[in-house]
């Protein structure tokens, strides 16, 4: 039988394999800094071509609002 430190690393073990999975699942899923970073540079970009003249409000909109689903 497993003694209480045994027990405690099987749990320990179960942790990490759990945190290993959800961190992969967020970052395949998109979800995650990296997403809201892509995200932001984005809207940046929008917001500079909106600040030049290159679109005008309704793309501005149109395209702000498909970035922000």
């Amino acid at each position: 039988m497993m003694g209480g430190f045994g027990f405690l690393m099987m749990i320990l073990l179960v942790v990490i394999v759990v945190a290993v999975v959800v961190m992969l699942t967020r970052r395949a899923s998109g979800f995650g800094p990296e997403r809201q970073e892509r995200r932001r540079k984005a809207l940046d970009i929008l917001d500079e071509r909106y600040a030049r003249g290159e679109i005008d409000a309704d793309e501005y909109q149109r395209r702000r609002a498909d970035l922000e689903r």
